[in-house]
């Protein structure tokens, strides 16, 4: 799956590498670039539009590792619920997703044929 897909499609299913190495790794090096950016420019208007960006991409991304937990994207509402939301955190972030292809597609990190 390409980076454009990954971030701003939330159909399909994500891995948990999509989630941690392409997603939060990737936008914490951006995120210094962006502070960077801003203290030349003495303004916070980048960092507030990639602030804005950074929120779709996460949501897009979460909603991809629901898939891949065969769950719908729905299930990221829990993360509002106190003490509930460590039950979403867990599967999104740290379990391994449905094995073979599921209602949501294909598995991301299956074997191509």
């Amino acid at each position: 799956m390409n980076i454009i897909t990954l971030w701003f499609s939330p159909k399909g299913r994500a891995s948990r590498s999509d989630l941690w190495l392409r997603t939060y790794l990737a936008f914490a090096g951006i995120s210094i670039i962006v502070g960077i950016i801003d203290g030349l420019i003495e303004r916070e208007l980048f960092s507030s539009i990639v602030g804005f960006l950074a929120i779709w991409v996460f949501l897009a991304v979460q909603i991809k590792r629901c898939h891949d937990r065969n769950r719908s994207g729905w299930f990221i509402l829990l993360y509002l619920v106190p003490l509930v939301n460590l039950w979403p955190l867990t599967e999104i972030c740290f379990l391994k997703g449905t094995t073979g292809p599921n209602r949501f597609g294909e598995d991301p990190v299956a074997d191509p044929p």
